[in-house]
């Protein structure tokens, strides 16, 4: 079971991790904050001090067409912010 999934890096993930030292990834809906701390450590060798989740869940939604009445699924998540010590960073683009 792999715990980490993907980064998510966007305006407000980037700034965080600008200003408060925080990183954002979708990680495993299974995974408890013990879990995802230890795989932050593992895979990018850093000192976390805290970790936040959150589940997003999926979004059903309807729209009139031509065609008729189409019906969508989004797909749900869980979103972890990682604190990370003082003087730790994380490069997502040190492998471009």
């Amino acid at each position: 079971m792999s715990i980490l999934i993907k980064p998510i890096i966007t305006e407000k993930a980037t700034n965080d991790s600008e200003v408060f030292n925080r990183y954002t990834f979708v990680v495993n809906k299974k995974a408890n904050k013990v879990e995802i701390k230890g795989a932050i450590e593992a895979t990018y060798g850093v000192a976390v001090s805290a970790v936040r989740t959150m589940n997003h869940p999926a979004e059903r939604k309807t729209k009139y067409t031509k065609k008729g009445l189409v019906s969508g699924l989004t797909s749900g998540y869980k979103k972890a912010v990682v604190q990370l010590a003082e003087g730790e960073t994380i490069d997502f683009y040190n492998n471009l």
